[in-house]
């Protein structure tokens, strides 16, 4: 078996929750956001985003332990709150392409 380079986590919470989050659940959400930015910063996320058909979210986070995954998550406001629920996976990356940080490099350069 191929060992695993990352962790995915599969978030998901009630059915349609986009259009139908309280007051409350969107601040949290807000808080969830900020946080998986503040994971980013410090190289403890490789990705992150919702799926389009309102079933949830991937998040890949750049470790190979699940004790780790799951204490990073258990961080995360969307899931301490209990919103979301987190399912983990061992994942390994194989390709990946930054086009959005390859504009971005190509910026700074200019």
């Amino acid at each position: 078996m191929t060992r695993n380079n990352a962790y995915m986590v599969i978030i998901k919470s009630r059915p349609n929750f986009p259009n139908t989050m309280t007051e409350e659940e969107k601040k949290i959400m807000g808080e969830h956001f900020e946080y998986l930015k503040l994971l980013l910063e410090q190289e403890k996320l490789i990705m992150a985003g919702p799926t389009l058909d309102d079933s949830g979210g991937y998040i890949i986070l750049n470790t190979t332990s699940e004790d780790t995954a799951r204490d990073i998550m258990s961080k995360d406001p969307s899931v301490s709150s209990g919103i979301m629920k987190a399912i983990y996976h061992p994942f390994r990356v194989s390709l990946i392409n930054c086009p959005q940080k390859t504009k971005e490099e190509k910026n700074k350069s200019s």
